[in-house]
């Protein structure tokens, strides 16, 4: 296995020019993906400095590539996002995982049971991607085109995640269904409601493995919005988000039930969760 260290970002685009090279960052799913097959090339960028940002200014919140998943874990983010996040994080894997893993880098791989790709669709996320011919930006919901496959091509790297910081007044849930530690869940669903004068402004709910891609329940999202945070409009949200999976048609009648049901109890749970810490 060849592998390049590098120490700076344009050390890294130089690496990935050839459009046959991965990033190596944490290497959580990389690594046992290769299972010790040579041949192929890395470039590890744990040593690019700049590549550690975490930031938040004018409203967003910067995070690069060399941010690992326990960061979240702390008060390292405030505010309901960061509260958001804490609650996602303590979920993903186990704590090695957590310490070497990096959130960019399971944005990057794509998994579709894996927690941040659906936290950022919902917080309508951007990603800025560099490579040889310069960067763009691309929207969180457009970057995920299916399981394990993105919008970044393979010569560029994920340079970079930018979340919008949620208001004050916004309250933040997270529930799964999982069958054994340090695995992905089977299913969840996670919500950030905003409320203001005592109606509910803005709702953000999304589902975790529901689908090839990251799903955002926003026929469940307008079901809230207007309406007082009452058990009547958590469970009118929630009933419309378990008929969002878009795995259902795949399954038969007894074994789809309970998957509608498992969501429906799951985005109830993230609901209720978010209606219990719902600011002034």
């Amino acid at each position: 296995m060849n592998v390049i260290s590098a120490t700076c970002r344009d050390e890294v685009l130089s690496a990935l020019a050839d459009g046959h090279t991965s990033v190596l960052a944490g290497g959580q799913s990389l690594l046992p993906e290769l299972g010790g097959r040579s041949g192929r090339r890395l470039v590890d960028i744990n040593a690019v400095a700049e590549f550690e940002v975490l930031a938040e200014a004018d409203g967003t919140l910067r995070v690069g590539p060399l941010v690992r998943h326990r960061t979240f874990e702390s008060d390292a983010v405030t505010g309901p996002l960061g509260g958001l996040m804490r609650r996602v994080v303590r979920n993903i894997g186990h704590p090695p995982i957590r310490a070497r893993g990096t959130m960019l880098g399971s944005l990057a791989y794509a998994h579709p049971a894996a927690e941040w790709p659906v936290l950022t669709v919902i917080l309508d996320a951007r990603f800025e991607l560099t490579g040889p011919g310069g960067g763009r930006t691309v929207p969180a919901e457009q970057f995920f085109t299916g399981p394990f496959t993105t919008a970044r091509r393979p010569e560029e790297l994920l340079a970079e995640a930018r979340l919008p910081v949620l208001p004050d007044g916004t309250g933040v849930g997270y529930a799964e269904d999982r069958r054994g530690p340090g695995i992905y869940p089977e299913a969840a669903a996670m919500a950030a409601v905003t409320v203001a004068d005592g109606l509910i402004s803005a709702a953000a709910i999304g589902l975790v493995n529901a689908g090839p891609c990251p799903v955002r329940a926003r026929t469940a999202e307008r079901a809230l919005v207007g309406s007082a945070f009452s058990d009547a409009a958590v469970l009118a949200a929630a009933d419309a988000a378990a008929q969002l999976d878009a795995n259902l048609s795949d399954l038969d009648g007894s074994e789809r039930r309970r998957r509608q049901r498992a969501l429906q109890v799951l985005t109830r749970r993230a609901l209720t969760q978010a209606r219990e810490n719902t600011g002034p």
